[in-house]
């Protein structure tokens, strides 16, 4: 198993100095190795990640010397991630989706990174001596003890980050229970579970959105190229990236909470991407975050051996009645308690939801997520691989990797 650990730097500024420098470096190559396949495909040729390698590195002394000035993985590892980008793509054009072309990666966003193999790192306690630098503050120590395969060191506005990919081993953790629950997520409350327990998330984006919206409104005003535009989309980077922070905090709670007090949860198979196309929605929807909870969900249940039941997308959860099986025909989202026609029972919209959602209730549900399926759960992320990719595996096996 593979867990990754992301820990918080404290460079200097001549240390900062060579990461951004690294940064840039590795966003160029990125960009330049996007325009060639473009220009080789257009060509009738078929290009590849190695082949674009080769064509650069023959260029690279004489059109691009600056690109010698940090470390040689900055411009070798770009390559692999256009290759894996344009997989994914075609992958998902042969299942009949629409999936966006590779972009260029823009200059001035608040995320940046760039790759360090695992041979060229060295850890002490507090410290990671990063190629061509040298030794750099970490906040904490590596919390894993295994063999590090890989480092990537990524900038969220104002804030160096270096997460660490290490082999574990085979890695069990203990559950606290062992009962079942069903889970409904929702907007006006986040969580609801069969027990009739109501989780209200932190709603990050709407307790920020007026602060976010009056420093949109301030950055707009400054002028293009100034010291001072820069400083305004600093502060708002910062902001957008607490946002996300305190998102990724509750869920990672809510999350943990679940998988470790109970051996099977049940889900809906909610189409997110399909219902923040509602004008009116999509804001809280997207706040919410339901994507990241089913991601986080999927993978910490290899770690506790949690069951994972999902329910089909059209599984009628919230118009069955939890008593006596019987479904409504109309149930509009503005009403939130109704009375069953047949045996008279007053229902909770959610709560009835979260029980008609509890693992023994689901009618034909997918039961145990495999191991692709959360492979592929995880790809947007980037966060979990697997090393192999067999369904047949074991969800406790050593092959399995998660965060």
């Amino acid at each position: 198993m593979i867990l990754a650990h992301k820990i918080r730097l404290d460079p200097t500024p001549r240390q900062e100095d060579y990461f951004r420098r690294a940064c840039g470096t590795a966003r160029f190559t990125y960009n330049w190795a996007l325009s060639a396949w473009k220009a080789s495909y257009d060509a009738g040729d078929k290009p590849s990640g190695r082949s674009l390698k080769k064509q650069f590195n023959a260029v690279r002394s004489v059109e691009y010397p600056w690109t010698r000035k940090v470390h040689r993985d900055c411009t070798a590892r770009p390559f692999d991630n256009l290759q894996n980008a344009f997989q994914h793509f075609f992958r998902r054009v042969k299942a009949g989706e629409k999936p966006g072309y590779p972009q260029f990666k823009k200059k001035g966003k608040c995320k940046d990174g760039f790759y360090i193999a695992c041979d060229k790192v060295q850890f002490s306690s507090r410290h990671v001596r990063v190629p061509v630098l040298g030794w750099v503050k970490m906040r904490e120590p590596l919390r894993f003890a295994g063999k590090v395969l890989g480092v990537t060191v990524s900038r969220t506005a104002d804030r160096w980050d270096i997460a660490v990919q290490v082999d574990v081993g085979e890695v069990h953790k203990n559950r606290s229970a062992d009962g079942v629950v069903g889970v409904d997520l929702g907007i006006k409350t986040s969580g609801t579970l069969s027990t009739g327990e109501k989780i209200e998330g932190p709603k990050a984006l709407r307790t920020n959105l007026k602060k976010l919206k009056w420093l949109s409104r301030r950055h707009s005003r400054k002028v293009k190229g100034s010291s001072g535009r820069k400083k305004s989309a600093m502060r708002l980077a910062r902001l957008h990236a607490r946002i996300a922070n305190v998102r990724k905090d509750y869920l990672d709670k809510l999350s943990t909470l679940l998988c470790k007090n109970h051996a099977a949860i049940g889900i809906e198979d909610l189409y997110v991407q399909g219902m923040v196309l509602n004008r009116k929605l999509s804001r809280a929807i997207s706040d919410e975050g339901w994507g990241q909870f089913r991601w986080m969900l999927s993978y910490k249940s290899l770690l506790y051996g949690t069951k994972i039941v999902v329910a089909d997308r059209w599984f009628p959860s919230s118009k069955t009645c939890s008593d006596c099986c019987h479904v409504v025909e109309k149930l509009p989202l503005g009403i939130r308690e109704w009375a069953c026609p047949v045996c008279g029972v007053v229902h909770d919209r959610d709560v009835n939801a979260a029980k008609n959602l509890e693992p023994d209730n689901v009618p034909g549900g997918t039961g145990e997520l495999t191991l692709v399926e959360i492979a592929a759960l995880a790809n947007p992320y980037g966060s979990v691989k697997l090393r192999s990719s067999k369904p047949e595996s074991s969800s406790r096996s050593p092959q399995t990797v998660a965060v």
